[in-house]
């Protein structure tokens, strides 16, 4: 075996010991239930596996035939599914679940997502997001069917309460991360949102929040200034989920929703060391038409005011 890949080997051999304890894996029955591991993911494929067959529960589980046929005996006899013939194939059986399965495999994911959250509510927002994008890197990685995490993601434009605050821990933690912005910039973030809700109004404002997994992943808004001139703010992305085109999707979306408001003009203030943001606010028709030094949230900083027709 080649030696460079042993410290490779040896990490990942250790997260499979560490994950296995985690969860649970090595006890007889899970989630306080009658079921084993292997029973609960069977009676899992069966209910969502569209034509699902002994045949293809093999090929999906590799599990072995003679043990899953037990399983399936065991679920007949505890009325847990039935079959159906297929139309063409005689020897072919379509397995699917009763209204008991249904309610016994709902229970086994409520005791599931049970046991998940006691683990991971616990752990600080920042490390649960990381811990569930490693989660989708190791299973794209290693799956022959890789997840297409963009599909994951959802943007809504409904200003729930609490959105705002999470708004403004995202600049915070963020900008001091990569920035080196101090306490002063999460300040300044605040009394941003404070004069905003002065003047607040769905007619000419809007927020579009990107989300994954429940928790909010980046945004962006338009302010409203005038019948014809708005501003574009908060347009911020957690790095765990950059590089997959979110940040064009919603730079796209705001400048169509100028569009339809009937804006002749979007202006924008950033500063030179935000050079990604910068670079696809010029790929939809951005220029610079002013900058000035400025010394603020613990840096020297050159102040940038961008400006986009949209006549």
């Amino acid at each position: 075996m080649n030696s460079r890949y042993m410290t490779a080997i040896h990490i990942i051999r250790r997260f499979n010991r560490v994950y296995t304890n985690i969860l649970g894996l090595l006890d007889k029955h899970i989630y306080e239930s009658e079921f084993s591991l292997a029973e609960v993911r069977v009676l899992y494929d069966i209910g969502h596996t569209e034509f699902c067959s002994a045949k293809k529960l093999i090929e999906e589980l590799k599990i072995d035939p003679g043990y899953l046929s037990r399983i399936i005996k065991r679920f007949d006899n505890d009325s847990l599914i039935y079959r159906v013939q297929s139309p063409e194939d005689g020897r072919l059986y379509y397995l699917y679940l009763t209204d008991k399965g249904k309610d016994t495999l709902s229970k086994l994911d409520d005791l599931s997502n049970g046991q998940i959250y006691k683990m991971i509510s616990r752990l600080p927002e920042q490390d649960r997001m990381s811990l569930v994008a490693s989660m989708e890197t190791i299973e794209n990685a290693l799956s022959e069917k890789p997840i297409k995490i963009r599909e994951r993601i959802t943007i809504r434009t409904e200003l729930r309460p609490g959105d705002v605050g999470y708004l403004i821990h995202l600049h915070g933690w963020i900008y001091a991360k990569e920035c080196e912005f101090n306490y002063v910039f999460e300040g300044y973030v605040c009394k941003t949102f404070f004069d905003l809700f002065d003047n607040y109004n769905v007619e000419k404002d809007r927020f579009w929040f990107a989300e994954a997994n429940g928790e909010m992943i980046g945004a962006i808004a338009i302010v409203g200034h005038s019948a014809t001139r708005a501003q574009l703010r908060w347009f911020i992305l957690h790095p765990l989920y950059r590089g997959i085109g979110l940040g064009n999707t919603l730079v796209n979306e705001a400048i169509k929703y100028c569009k339809e408001k009937g804006y002749k003009q979007v202006f924008l203030v950033t500063t030179d060391n935000q050079k990604i943001a910068i670079h696809m606010y010029m790929k939809v028709g951005f220029r610079k038409v002013a900058e000035h030094e400025n010394e603020m949230w613990g840096r020297k900083l050159i102040e940038q005011t961008y400006e986009l027709n949209l006549t």
